[in-house]
């Protein structure tokens, strides 16, 4: 299996009733689709992310198994899309990670999941 044929996007919100900016909370929902653009079913195994708060640039680290409670199989065309959230103490910040999957052959790989932003409204320009 080809890391290349899996593709992962991203949507944020950010969650204005959960957040509490006066004592640096800001909390965040992210949507992720995983699509196997593969000949190959592939399982997802385990997660690692990395949380970087945009005013201090202090890293917080999460790995796991699965996602939200799941090791998902993925058939070939097929996608998987979970919602989960994270709290930071900053307005603004960035999210990046992995995912370490198995295909149908056994073979393991990890995806890349490229930085994307955490923003509270009007913090970006």
């Amino acid at each position: 299996m080809l890391k290349e044929n899996i593709r992962v996007s991203v949507k944020t919100h950010f969650m204005k009733s959960e957040s509490r900016p006066e004592q640096k909370r800001f909390v965040h929902s992210y949507t992720i689709t995983i699509r196997n653009d593969g000949e190959r079913a592939v399982q997802l195994i385990s997660r690692h992310w990395i949380i970087t708060n945009g005013d201090t640039l202090k890293t917080q680290e999460v790995s796991g198994e699965g996602v939200v409670g799941q090791q998902p199989n993925i058939p070939p065309g097929k996608y998987f899309t979970y919602t989960s959230g994270t709290m930071m103490e900053s307005a603004l910040g960035i999210m990046q990670g992995s995912y370490r999957m198995r295909d149908a052959q056994g073979e393991y790989f990890e995806v890349v999941i490229e930085p994307f932003t955490l923003a509270a409204p009007h913090q970006l320009n």
